[in-house]
């Protein structure tokens, strides 16, 4: 939509990114160096601190956001496996259906390898950064800001509060949103958002139109990060799950102990052998926001299909 029927509409905007929010099947970022990605800097002890302004969906555009799922492990082979999933865009993916096996195998350390490869939820956003001390030059620049289930809890949250006296706050718009405070400490060895808040609502640019129109121009599309085209297919992925789990065509380990023997999913794609993989091999995966119940529970569902 134009700036001014953004400007004019966004007073339902609010139900319309909650019933999204409830049927989104979203995208994948086409690779791990895009600089477009802002990422938020800790100390040595792990704290970070920033401000930042979400923005609404850009011109052509429904949502503001794209909600994806990746995988991130090292296998037996040493080497290590980084793709987006396919469940992303709504197809079978080979690591999900092994996961469906191992899960359901009645074996617990099937289980735990399952818990360790399994899927990663991310969301990406346009934002502004307002504040970021560790990096000050990024202040101004509108970025690219991907997260995970915590921060988009604390989203929904203000979109739908669960008391009387709270007023529902669409936290992506120009005039009645609120800056983020991003307040990152180490727990347990792990990034721990818990404290992050929305600040009170508040105008960007104190209503500036022109600073406003400006920025909604420049707003990234997020309609890239949903595209199939940017997917590796199922067959590729495939080779690449041999390739790092070390499972030659015959179904067997490195070490020749059958990985599929103790499946009880009879009727499924999950009760195959998985197809592909998608790897990258030097990438550290992050220990941060991920949606554990909910994928150890669609492994779950998927060898039941």
């Amino acid at each position: 939509m134009s700036f001014e029927k953004l400007k004019q509409n966004r007073s339902a905007a609010i139900d319309k990114l909650v019933n999204a929010a409830e049927k989104v099947s979203g995208g994948a970022t086409k690779s791990y160096g895009d600089d477009r990605l802002w990422a938020p800097a800790v100390d040595k002890a792990g704290n970070g601190y920033a401000i930042l302004r979400f923005l609404p969906a850009k011109e052509g555009e429904d949502l503001p956001w794209v909600r994806f799922w990746d995988h991130g492990f090292k296998g037996p082979t040493g080497r290590w496996y980084i793709e987006n999933s396919l469940t992303s865009i709504g197809q079978p993916d080979p690591v999900s259906e092994a996961n469906s096996l191992l899960w359901n195998s009645g074996v617990e350390s099937d289980k735990e390898i399952a818990r360790d490869r399994k899927r990663r939820l991310h969301y990406i956003v346009n934002a502004l950064v307002i504040s970021d001390p560790a990096n000050p030059q990024n202040e101004g620049k509108i970025v690219l800001y991907k997260f995970g289930k915590k921060i988009f809890d604390k989203i929904m949250d203000i979109m739908q509060p669960q008391f009387q006296d709270e007023q529902p706050i669409n936290p992506f718009d120009f005039w009645t949103g609120c800056n983020f405070k991003l307040k990152i400490r180490n727990v347990e060895g792990y990034r721990n958002y818990d404290k992050s808040e929305f600040d009170k609502p508040s105008e960007l640019f104190n209503g500036d139109e022109a600073r406003l129109e400006e920025t909604y121009g420049k707003l990234y599309s997020l309609s890239e990060f949903i595209d199939p085209a940017n997917y590796k297919s199922y067959a590729d992925l495939k080779r690449k799950l041999i390739e790092v789990i070390g499972v030659d065509a015959a179904g067997a380990t490195v070490d020749h102990k059958p990985v599929y023997e103790n499946t009880h999913a009879s009727t499924s794609r999950a009760a195959e052998a998985p197809e592909n993989v998608a790897v990258e091999s030097t990438y550290n995966a992050p220990v941060e926001d991920e949606d554990e119940d909910e994928s150890l529970s669609y492994f779950a569902k998927l060898a039941q299909s």
